[in-house]
């Protein structure tokens, strides 16, 4: 993993956690065949191209407005 990614990402997410979070799942992603949203150079893997894209604002974290409800009725 390239450091600087990783810093400019922190810029942008600074919690560590959620941060962790965003690039696992973007990794996944990635890892099925999804296409990546930044420019790829030689020698980068699926987690510097998920910090890259979260540096540049093109992954973001979407908030939940409400629980659902699941019971029967």
């Amino acid at each position: 993993m390239n450091i600087h990614y990783l810093e400019e990402a922190i810029k942008v997410v600074p919690d560590p956690q959620v941060l962790i979070n965003m690039v696992s799942r973007r990794v996944r992603q990635l890892t099925a065949s999804s296409r990546p949203m930044v420019e790829v150079e030689p020698r980068m893997g699926y987690a510097d191209i998920a910090l890259a894209e979260i540096a540049q604002g093109k992954v973001g974290i979407a908030e939940r407005t409400e629980a659902t409800d699941f019971s029967t009725r």
